[in-house]
């Protein structure tokens, strides 16, 4: 653990009771999770210039997803006083399951538009909660800052973030945009205003409190 950079604390009410929410307006968690999930692949497939998916498409693909990660097993809540450790799914394991939600899915020639949005996912639901953020979202390498490029976060269902990064659920919106903007390297920190849906996607959000709930609902 690096002492320099302090613990995350978990919202645990406002998030266990936006998990609530989500659950009770979209009528079960399945139905939760695809609808959430299918908003952040529209808006990937949308800031790649891809087309949309037809929603009987994306409903099958998503339902697939949810219940891929499910039989996988979800990853166990962080009990009082665990900071965790984050892990990262090795890449065999997130093709094999990957290939479990393509398999016996329509459309095979839109595969391509998913293959990385599905691996993101999949990492989202699945990889161990912790509590110390990896800070990879400012990391400069000769004066650069990749997940703070367009391009690269573009090619992110999770922009600037990782997809298990705590700050999801422990920051507010704007304490989360203040925390970037105070990181942008580039000296431009307009690039973030005009494009925060890229670097820093709500939708994103939403989705990563519903998977904490979800881990705790069981």
């Amino acid at each position: 653990m690096n002492p320099h950079r302090p613990s995350v604390p978990f919202r645990e009410d406002p998030a266990s009771e936006t998990y609530r929410r989500l659950v009770a307006l979209h009528g079960g968690a399945e139905a939760a999770f695809v609808a959430l999930a299918g908003g952040c692949v529209q808006r990937f497939l949308a800031q790649n210039g891809r087309p949309e998916l037809p929603q009987a498409f994306l409903t099958d693909y998503a339902t697939r997803l949810w219940r891929v990660a499910g039989a996988a097993g979800w990853p166990r809540p962080l009990g009082d006083g665990e900071s965790g450790e984050p892990g990262e799914m090795p890449a065999e394991r997130a093709e094999e399951l990957a290939a479990q939600v393509f398999a016996g899915l329509g459309s095979p020639d839109r595969r391509a538009d998913l293959a990385t949005p599905t691996r993101q996912l999949l990492k989202a639901c699945l990889q161990p909660e912790f509590r110390q953020c990896r800070e990879s979202y400012r990391e400069v390498v000769e004066g650069r800052c990749r997940r703070q490029e367009r391009a690269k976060a573009c090619a992110r269902i999770s922009g600037s973030h990782c997809v298990d990064c705590p700050y999801w659920v422990a920051l507010r919106p704007e304490q989360h945009a203040a925390l970037l903007e105070k990181a942008w390297v580039s000296g431009r920190p307009a690039e973030l205003t005009e494009d925060r849906a890229i670097y820093l996607p709500e939708d994103f959000r939403l989705l990563r409190i519903f998977i904490r709930g979800q881990i705790r609902a069981g």
